[in-house]
């Protein structure tokens, strides 16, 4: 995911009929981010930033073959 730029909100917003200068979309930003970032961590689950990919299958041409994958610990189930 690449970031977006305060021109990039401005083209959006121009797509869509709203005219906003690029002053204005960065007055919104710091204005209300605050805001919306308190009321999302409500509703984000807490992680221990850990996961991992136990396996892959990967097609190559028609036949899928397994690769073997090296594991940091054991298993878990």
């Amino acid at each position: 995911m690449s970031p977006i730029s305060y021109r990039d909100v401005e083209l959006m917003l121009a797509d869509r009929g709203v005219n906003a200068d690029l002053t204005t979309v960065f007055r919104w930003i710091h204005a209300y981010a605050p805001e919306i970032d308190k009321r999302i961590r409500l509703d984000l689950q807490p992680s221990n930033g850990s996961w991992r990919v136990d396996e892959t299958y990967v097609k190559v041409n028609s036949p899928v073959k397994k690769p073997s994958v090296s594991r940091a610990g054991p298993a878990r189930c």
